[in-house]
C-alpha cells in the first residue's frame, strides 16, 4: 500500500509538471501567432511606412515598441507566472509573489 500511495505521488508530480509545460507551450504558441500576424501586417503596410529618421529609432523600429518588454512581463504575471529570478516561468499557485510584485513596482 505504501508503494502504491508512493507511486500515486510521484505520478500526480509529473502530470503537474506536464501541465504546466503545457500551459507554457500554449502560451508560448499564442505569442508566436501574434509576432507571425505582426510580421505579416507589417509586411504589408511597409509601403506606407514613412522615411522620416525623427519617426525611428537608429535601428529603424518605431518609437512606440518601448517598454513593450515590462509590458509583457506584466501581462505574464497577470497569466499566473512568475517573473521574478527565483521562480521565473513557473506558474504561480498559492496567489502573488512578493518577488514579482516587487520586480513589477521597480
Amino acid at each position: 500500500m505504501d508503494n502504491l500511495h508512493s507511486e500515486l505521488g510521484i505520478l500526480k508530480l509529473e502530470v503537474k509538471k506536464l501541465l504546466e509545460e503545457n500551459q507554457r507551450y500554449s502560451l508560448e504558441n499564442e505569442q508566436l501567432r501574434k509576432v507571425l500576424k505582426r510580421e505579416a501586417e507589417a509586411t504589408a503596410s511597409a509601403s506606407s511606412i514613412s522615411d522620416n529618421p525623427a519617426e525611428l529609432h537608429e535601428g529603424g523600429e518605431n518609437i512606440d515598441i518601448v517598454g513593450e518588454g515590462y509590458d509583457n512581463l506584466a501581462r505574464l504575471y497577470h497569466e499566473g507566472f512568475h517573473i521574478c529570478n527565483v521562480y521565473y516561468g513557473h506558474l504561480r499557485t498559492e496567489g502573488d509573489c512578493l518577488f514579482c510584485l516587487s520586480f513589477l513596482n521597480k
